[in-house]
């Protein structure tokens, strides 16, 4: 479901959050009000997933990107049909050891896998996907 921001999503779901290390901000679209006003797109099962995958890693994951509007998502070279137009997520890898890190992500449920040199990026799709980004396939070779 697609809040118009943190605020209204806080205080849509304050009685069924249920996941203590991830917040509506860090998930929402960060654009800066350039285009919305800060969208959120609440996904319980996505939420569920990302706890588990915290767990598995052993400690904090850091989204440096989540839900992003159509205006963000063109306006940062995002790919037209990316899932963070709805519910996605860019993990940074600093802190973690990246086979681990994406052992946790497959482990989670997360079946769209963007390995680039500075995060992992997941979201859940129908059709598992993995896929490099530029310059970083040396770096998750296992």
């Amino acid at each position: 479901m697609l809040y118009p921001n943190p605020t209204a999503a806080n205080r849509a779901l304050s009685e069924q959050w249920r996941w203590p290390h991830f917040s509506t901000r860090e998930l929402s679209c960060r654009c800066g009000g350039r285009f919305c006003g800060g969208q959120y797109w609440h996904d319980a099962g996505f939420l569920d997933a990302l706890e588990d995958m915290r767990a598995r890693a052993g400690g904090p994951l850091v989204l440096t990107s989540g839900h992003r509007c159509a205006g963000w998502n063109a306006s940062v070279g995002g790919a037209p049909l990316s899932r963070h137009k709805q519910i996605a997520a860019d993990i940074r890898i600093a802190g973690h050891r990246r086979d681990r890190l994406l052992y946790a992500a497959n482990g989670a449920g997360f079946t769209g896998l963007g390995l680039a040199r500075s995060f992992l990026h997941i979201d859940r799709r129908a059709r598992p996907a993995r896929w490099y980004y530029p310059g970083s396939e040396k770096l998750w070779i296992q």
